[in-house]
């Protein structure tokens, strides 16, 4: 194989045969190489190629074959097939397009994963005594005399020399002794020479300006001490107001744990609100939640053989538990900071509800809410004690929703998830935290709860035990004493529900405090009792049933516990 001068592919020198006819390469024989089936690359095909991957041709890459000045082409050479070349180097920038967009959604992915670890991460404590200041004095920045400048003013003490020792002479005796007296002068002299150095020093310090400065250095220092004096005196008042449940005071030290919390996704904002009830003692919790494109929606892109760039779709189910993944660990990041600061542990729970909020949506929507108490929240480990992610498999599936750690964790402490964030199925939220005074609708169950039983055993009702909770309300059972407001064995029933209670649920009250055993029966309402059932308790045979309406709730509320509840079930 020979090259031309420009680098180009030049057929080997063929030798004629005896018949005169044109034979094969030289040196060869021409049978078995028949001018009608000879083939060869079609030219400038490699260079086409690598010209549209944006490199030049290399040395050692050959042009597209020509002959040479002084040869033609062979006879039956074939010519290059017209758009052969544009074909092959269109089919290269598909594959290199196909392989740039591939890449591109790798890096969402492992973006996505990178968030998953980050929200992980153990928050800590933003409790008062974490945001205490100390004040560090600074000292003045050394000069040419250093720290001090001239430095303090020379004492004679430093100076002095020291007596002779003599035991068995008078006092008096060194004031005869030359090499003493000698010592002495010697000694005045080098004290008179250092003090008028310094003397000279402080007089060049004061002309100078330095003076100045240091007066100015030692006002900043105090303008200091006294900021983080008052800083710290501003901080206990916040945790006197916040051990006595002040509203203000709570929801600005559990705002600023979330947004401590936060430090380790900044780029990733997710904002969340609190507010704090006094009624219930209970911090409710509103989350931003990321949007749902955050998690990436293709594998991949794929080329056919037609030459189209087509996309890659994920499974729907695991794009949906990627989101979900996502939100159980921002939501137990934000449970764990409101009760880590809780140190004096003013909160009997935390509630919290997870929001959609669509750019140009209608109103937003609740893909997750949580109602935890404090002793459900001690007995979850909320985030881990180190990092647990596990790095996702080849195939690209991190993990599913039944066996994802944090959504297990999550809905152990009965969350409601939606089942499809990306099909807009929504939750209801376990409390509203919109109203200043909340009605008794606005409230979870754990507050309701709380609620009816702060109010009965401030009555005098002790011994209280939960039967039956839910949603709507609960059953319980408690004794007070003797001389109590609430002598006896009770069976209490307490429900919120809109509708009048029917007469039927006071003999199915009666008939439990029969099978309990108990001396009287309380049917609690936030709303209001129908006229059978006021008319059932009037009779002797269910005169041991008391009732409390919603007015009687709230008459309760401030007479006990001072706050008011809003009108409403």
């Amino acid at each position: 194989m020979q090259y031309s001068p420009d680098g180009r592919h030049s057929p080997e020198p063929t030798a004629a045969a005896p018949d005169g006819t044109s034979g094969g390469p030289a040196g060869r024989p021409a049978a078995g190489f028949p001018q009608d089936t000879t083939t060869a690359p079609q030219p400038g095909f490699l260079a086409s190629v690598f010209r549209d991957l944006g490199a030049g041709p290399g040395p050692d890459v050959p042009g597209p074959r020509s002959p040479g000045p002084d040869r033609a082409e062979p006879e039956g050479w074939p010519e290059p097939a017209e758009g052969a070349d544009e074909a092959v180097a269109a089919h290269g920038r598909a594959a290199a397009l196909t392989h740039h967009r591939t890449l591109t959604v790798r890096a969402d992915h492992d973006r996505l994963a990178d968030l998953l670890r980050r929200t992980a991460l153990p928050v800590s404590a933003m409790d008062f005594e974490s945001q205490l200041r100390s004040y560090v004095p600074r000292p003045y920045p050394a000069g040419e005399e250093g720290v001090d400048g001239p430095g303090a003013e020379p004492r004679w003490e430093d100076y002095a020399p020291a007596r002779p020792a003599a035991a068995d002479e008078g006092p008096a005796r060194h004031l005869l002794d030359s090499g003493y007296q000698r010592g002495l002068a010697q000694a005045r002299l080098t004290h008179q020479r250092a003090l008028r150095e310094w003397r000279t020093k402080q007089a060049e310090a004061a002309n100078s300006g330095e003076a100045e400065a240091r007066r100015a250095h030692t006002e900043a220092e105090q303008a200091r001490a006294r900021a983080v004096r008052e800083y710290n005196d501003t901080l206990e008042e916040c945790r006197r107001a916040y051990r006595l449940a002040e509203p203000a005071a709570v929801e600005s030290l559990i705002e600023r744990a979330l947004a401590a919390a936060e430090t380790a996704t900044q780029d990733l904002p997710v904002p969340c609100r609190a507010v704090f009830r006094p009624l219930t003692r209970t911090a409710v919790l509103d989350l931003d939640l990321p949007p749902l494109d955050l998690v990436p929606s293709l594998t991949g892109y794929r080329l056919t053989t037609d030459g189209d760039i087509l996309p890659v779709p994920r499974p729907a189910a695991d794009r949906a538990t990627d989101y979900l993944r996502l939100v159980a660990r921002l939501a137990l990041r934000a449970l764990q900071a409101a009760d880590a600061v809780d140190t004096d542990e003013i909160l009997t729970g935390v509630v919290l509800n997870g929001w959609l909020r669509e750019p140009g949506g209608a109103q937003a929507l609740c893909l997750v809410s949580v109602d935890a108490d404090r002793d459900a929240l001690a007995r979850t480990r909320l985030l881990p004690a180190a990092a647990p992610f596990e790095e996702h498999e080849p195939d690209g599936v991190y993990a599913d929703a039944e066996r994802d750690d944090a959504l297990v964790r999550l809905r152990g402490l009965g969350a409601a998830v939606t089942p499809d964030p990306y099909a807009y199925a929504g939750v209801e939220p376990a409390a509203a935290a919109g109203a200043t005074v909340p009605s008794a609708g606005d409230l979870s169950a754990n507050e309701f709860a709380y609620l009816v039983r702060e109010l009965l055993t401030r009555g005098g009702l002790d011994g209280w035990s939960v039967r039956l909770r839910g949603p709507a309300g609960l059953v319980a059972t408690g004794e007070g004493e003797a001389g109590s407001a609430l002598p006896g064995r009770w069976v209490v029933w307490a429900s919120r529900a809109g509708a009048p209670v029917a007469e039927e649920e006071i003999r199915t009250l009666a008939e439990a405090v029969r099978e309990e055993s108990a001396d009287r029966g309380l049917r609690l309402t936030t709303g209001r009792f129908s006229d059978a059932a006021l008319d059932l308790t009037g009779e002797e045979s269910h005169q041991h049933i008391h009732l409390v309406d919603g007015d009687g709730v709230r008459e309760l509320a401030r007479t006990h516990l001072g706050l008011p509840l809003g009108a409403g079930s």
